[in-house]
């Protein structure tokens, strides 16, 4: 069964972090990384960029209209997504659960219910 991890943060959270605070931080996320990856239960794991340059994409009159995102005017956004393929729901959350920053931030587990081919 395959699952999405959702994390949020914003420029504020990410501007307190010392320049350690951040190297360790990643070096955090890059063992979680690495640990499942060689399971083989992490397909992926993505960071994305920061609200400031996430666009909104509209058709109008069968062209493209871009704006500026994220589309909720929210304090968090999305930071980064995993992509999860493992035997059950259990093992999702237990992964889900050793997130670097699970005891800080909550992590988001979706199951991904259809998968196009």
């Amino acid at each position: 069964m395959k699952y999405l991890l959702m994390t949020y943060g914003n420029q504020e959270k990410w501007a307190a972090l010392s320049t350690e605070g951040w190297t360790e931080a990643v070096a955090q996320q890059d063992a979680f990384n690495k640990r499942y990856q060689e399971t083989g239960e992490l397909i992926g794991a993505y960071g994305l960029g920061d609200a400031a340059v996430s666009r909104l994409v509209r058709r109008q009159e069968g062209l493209p209209a871009v704006s500026d995102g994220p589309y909720l005017e929210t304090k968090e956004y999305m930071a980064s997504f995993y992509l999860l393929d493992c035997e059950n729901e259990q093992r999702a959350l237990a992964i889900a659960a050793d997130m670097p920053w699970a005891d800080r931030e909550p992590v988001e587990l979706w199951p991904i219910l259809h998968e196009a081919n």
